[in-house]
């Protein structure tokens, strides 16, 4: 199986790590370059492409089967789009969380002193929302080791419960099909799956999910009537947009640029790719001696695989990461069957 995209991806390494970072894309590292030359030049600056940032907007919106552009803000890290929703929850308020999950979901709710926050297995995380449950927070793809929550129960069973459901979609978007409709809010940060910029994140919501949710410390970007508005006290947008914070140009460049390669190639081209390599080294690292994390997904985890594991593959030029004791080996679009093949043959055996 051959990469996606080789044209627009020049590794010097066996890159598998996408799980930290995606690798930027040509088309990206040329119009950043650009647009940064053209600044440099005293020709544009590059708040000049923020008529960039409604595409950007509705390319993320058609990520999301269901959403549209007015459903979709921008910001910078997804902890920080969270935050609104973590303050508007009211004190002693229970929020459910899973195990082991990834911090900058957690936390915001973790380190407010007021909340009940429960934590439970990802696969029981539904069967634990009770009537008390406020919120549920998760990964759909968990950082640690690519396990994929059940979104279809855990929308049944906050419903039931009269819960919201708030989904980090940072490690499934761009490979993983998702549906506005199966969670209240939707966060993902650009810089992983969607080889974008590290400084670009969203936050989708429809209308109804955020009526009574105001943002934190809002700037001029957030106003009803955008740059018109730069200094008299008007009001704020009334739809999603109203979370927006000022955003980094060249991130939206990036940004732009790399959801326009994940829209040509599909998502479903994309995860079938994923999908089909992760498999392939599950496979030939049972064959090593090791178990990995028994779910498909385009992050594969093994656990207790030693110091000696990751030493090796570096050794190798194989990049690849280690997350709560587990080698992490991710796959996508500018992977390719010689890179599954060179990292099992790189690994030692158990």
């Amino acid at each position: 199986m051959s990469a996606l995209a080789p044209a627009e991806f020049t590794p010097e390494t066996v890159y598998l790590n996408t799980a930290s970072y995606g690798l930027p894309s040509a088309r990206a590292l040329t119009a950043v370059r650009d647009a940064n030359a053209q600044w440099a030049a005293g020709r544009s600056t590059p708040i000049e492409y923020d008529h960039l940032v409604p595409d950007l907007r509705a390319g993320f919106a058609r990520l999301l089967a269901g959403a549209v552009a007015d459903d979709i803000a921008l910001g910078s890290t997804v902890a920080g789009l969270i935050g609104p929703l973590a303050v508007a929850l009211p004190p002693g308020a229970e929020v459910l969380l899973a195990d082991g999950e990834f911090s900058s979901v957690s936390w915001p709710f973790v380190h407010r002193d007021d909340l009940e926050v429960r934590f439970a297995p990802l696969e029981r995380l539904a069967e634990e929302v009770r009537p008390e449950t406020a919120l549920v927070a998760v990964s759909v793809v968990q950082s640690k080791d690519g396990r994929v929550a059940d979104l279809p129960a855990l929308r049944a069973a906050t419903r039931a419960h009269n819960a919201r459901l708030l989904i980090d979609a940072t490690q499934a978007t761009g490979w993983l099909p998702l549906r506005f409709a199966d969670a209240d809010y939707w966060v993902c940060a650009a810089y992983k799956w969607l080889i974008g910029a590290r400084s670009v994140a969203f936050f989708a919501a429809a209308p109804e999910a955020i009526a009574n949710i105001r943002p934190l410390g809002p700037g001029w970007y957030a106003a009803a009537g955008g740059r018109a508005e730069l200094y008299d006290p008007i009001a704020l947008a009334a739809s999603t947009r109203r979370f927006d914070a000022t955003p980094d140009w060249l991130g939206v460049i990036a940004a732009r640029a790399g959801l326009s390669l994940i829209e040509e190639l599909t998502v479903d081209k994309i995860g079938a790719h994923n999908l089909e390599l992760a498999d392939r080294f599950r496979t030939g690292a049972r064959a090593l001696g090791y178990e990995p994390v028994p779910r498909r997904s385009a992050i594969v985890a093994i656990p207790d695989a030693g110091d000696a594991a990751p030493i090796a593959l570096e050794r190798a030029g194989i990049v690849v990461s280690v997350r709560g004791g587990n080698l992490r080996v991710s796959f996508h679009l500018y992977n390719d069957t010689t890179d599954v093949d060179r990292t099992l043959d790189a690994l030692p055996k158990r």
